[in-house]
């Protein structure tokens, strides 16, 4: 995610708005009430319904009168002067630690280019657009393999890689061999599943003990 994020006020006008889109090169703002917490966005999308319809507003014709019905949020948005009123709401946010798959699944059941990461109390982290997204699944399979050995199962698991096999194709990984644990076999697909490129998991891992199972005295 971008941490160095552009924001608006409720109250910003759109004049504002479409000068902060162009001149930061972005497709949306997040809009934050007074207590910093993300509300709605505001996107290129919606100030197109007020150049659009505005220019229809004062339209006398039958046909157009019932297009113009048939589009409320788009009118309404086109008599808009401020945030609050462009804006959608609420906000399609995600948590910090969404994976880029939960990410990209959110983005596309919302039909939405951009998304505010937020804290658990809705406060403003971050934001990730659909070109991050793409850019961090072009990562390279080696270098995705070499996190997952030297990372996840090296320093967070402390597992010696002649232990296992990690394959990596297009951004499938596949894990293989034994470890000591039926848990570590649960905790490392869960690790390499948020490694950054990682589309989907094959956990192939074997185990040596079944620490699950309550043995009772």
């Amino acid at each position: 995610m971008t941490t160095d994020v552009v924001t608006v006020g409720l109250d910003t006008p759109a004049k504002v708005i479409a000068q902060l889109l162009d001149t930061r090169h972005v497709n949306a703002l997040p809009v934050l009430n007074e207590q910093r917490t993300v509300v709605g966005v505001v996107s290129e999308q919606d100030l197109l319904h007020k150049i659009t319809y505005a220019d229809l507003a004062d339209a006398e014709t039958e046909g157009w009168t019932r297009l113009l019905s048939r589009h409320h949020d788009a009118k309404a948005k086109s008599r808009a002067s401020v945030a609050r009123d462009l804006m959608t709401s609420p906000a399609v946010t995600v948590l910090p630690d969404a994976t880029i798959v939960e990410a990209a699944k959110r983005m596309e059941r919302h039909g939405v280019k951009t998304l505010p990461v937020v804290d658990g109390v809705g406060e403003l982290v971050g934001i990730v657009t659909r070109r991050d997204l793409v850019g961090v699944l072009l990562r390279p399979d080696q270098q995705i393999h070499d996190e997952i050995v030297h990372e996840v199962f090296g320093e967070a698991l402390l597992v010696n890689a002649p232990d296992l096999a990690v394959e990596v194709t297009e951004g499938v990984v596949t894990l293989r061999g034994t470890l000591d644990r039926l848990t570590q076999t649960t905790v490392a697909a869960g690790l390499v599943k948020r490694v950054d490129g990682v589309v989907h998991v094959n956990n192939e891992l074997g185990h040596r003990t079944d620490d699950t199972v309550y043995v009772g005295m």
